[in-house]
């Protein structure tokens, strides 16, 4: 029986270490016959957006070839085009999960120091007369001090330098988009950082004439004319989508498959009631995977899903929002519903006026899920939402009522008919 090893993050060890890993690399396949230029995918945290990354990282990467031996027995390797394609392809890979100051210049000195970083790994191609005067002149520019143009133009220009290397565009993956957005937002220097992200992801994704394909991953979808609003090329995959709906959580079938191996096929049913409720796109049932792989290890029930940053957005949404929001949120708590209008670009000035943006943004961190969807009469969809399991319940309950605490918030006696939007499941 395979070790259940928490935490790991990268493909190749999980493989070849021998630990506990369900087959998700038909994501590869999805995604290449896509053929969408830029792909932005938005799920909860701890839910594989990471591992996906690397392994899609490790199976196209020049850095990988002759490592196809990593993908041997899994979907992706049974068909023979996409043994001839793993280890072909440039890719710039990028994470910027570990991105959470506290002021402006420390995030750009940071995202700066993961750019010179990127171009260490390569200063090989210093030496090769395929790089013109101009490129090795730019490369010696590349620091954590560098200024504004050359930090924004860097991906760009890497890009070029690797397709000039290696005769083929290159494709890049940024992991974790949104993290330092959530923490602009949080310590109030979100005007400084739009500025800079936007130059640097125009650039990168939009006028980049080296780049085949790009996907970026991330908890929220932030509002387009906060930072994509130069980017038509963008093809935004959120919860609610169809697209790769199985590949980040685990279905039904591949949990109670691993419970019948560790010997756990008794406790499906209490596994179910904390870990499933998930719900992408048409894709029921899918589980949270951090607590179903804890589970695994430690036998026991419990709610191993930690609080993070994105716990900060709402817990700062919840304290900031009138009564009638939190007495909603008490409703959810006891089991009901709640109809809503979703928009599900989170645009963060929003977040204490608007409606669908509040309920948009625990929708995307996981802690509600979708039960059904009514289309109106002016075209728009109208959403049934819940809290999406018992893990979760506890973990939100907890949130909630320190924000009432803070916020001195009595909701005592409260009235149903004040509010009839609500309903009992």
């Amino acid at each position: 029986m395979k070790k259940a090893a928490i935490g790991k993050q990268d493909f190749r060890e999980i493989i070849e270490g021998n630990y506990f890993y369900v087959d998700k690399t038909d994501f590869i396949k999805e995604w290449w016959e896509n053929g969408d230029d830029v792909t932005l995918i938005t799920r909860p945290r701890r839910f594989g957006k990471t591992l996906t990354m690397r392994m899609t990282e490790q199976f196209f990467s020049v850095k990988y070839a002759g490592c196809g031996s990593i993908f041997h027995g899994l979907k992706i390797w049974e068909e023979e085009k996409y043994q001839k394609l793993q280890g072909t392809y440039p890719v710039i890979f990028l994470s910027f999960a570990i991105i959470k100051e506290d002021a402006f210049e420390k995030t750009r000195k940071k995202i700066c120091q993961l750019i010179a970083n990127l171009y260490a790994d390569y200063s090989f191609l210093l030496k090769s007369d395929r790089l013109t005067d101009n490129d090795k002149n730019f490369w010696r520019k590349v620091s954590v001090d560098m200024d504004d143009v050359t930090a924004t133009m860097a991906l760009y220009q890497l890009s070029i330098a690797l397709h000039s290397y290696y005769g083929k565009p290159v494709l890049i993956l940024l992991d974790e988009y949104d993290t330092p957005m959530q923490e602009a937002y949080l310590k109030g220097y979100w005007e400084e950082l739009i500025l800079f992200i936007n130059s640097l992801f125009n650039a990168t994704f939009k006028s980049n004439p080296c780049l085949k394909r790009a996907i970026m991953t991330g908890i929220t979808r932030v509002g387009k004319e906060s930072v994509f609003s130069d980017l038509n090329n963008l093809k935004v995959i959120t919860v609610t989508s169809g697209s790769y709906a199985s590949t980040f959580g685990f279905t039904e079938n591949e949990v109670f498959a691993a419970l019948t191996e560790y010997g756990l096929a008794d406790r499906k049913e209490d596994v179910r009631q904390w870990y499933d409720g998930f719900k992408f796109g048409d894709c029921n049932h899918i589980y949270n995977p951090w607590s179903v792989v804890n589970f695994l290890a430690e036998q026991e029930i419990a709610s191993y899903w930690a609080n993070t940053s994105s716990n900060g957005l709402v817990k700062k949404m919840i304290q900031q929002r009138g009564k009638k929001f939190k007495m909603i949120l008490e409703e959810l708590l006891i089991g009901k519903t709640f109809e809503t209008f979703l928009n599900e670009e989170i645009i963060f000035s929003q977040l204490n006026d608007k409606e669908s943006a509040a309920w948009s943004l625990p929708l995307s961190c996981g802690y509600l899920k979708v039960m059904q969807v009514k289309r109106c009469p002016n075209g728009k969809k109208k959403y049934t939402l819940s809290i999406t399991n018992t893990e979760v319940r506890n973990m939100f309950d907890e949130i909630v009522t320190e924000c009432f605490r803070t916020a001195n918030v009595i909701t005592a006696n409260f009235q149903m008919r004040s509010f009839p939007e609500i309903k009992s499941l």
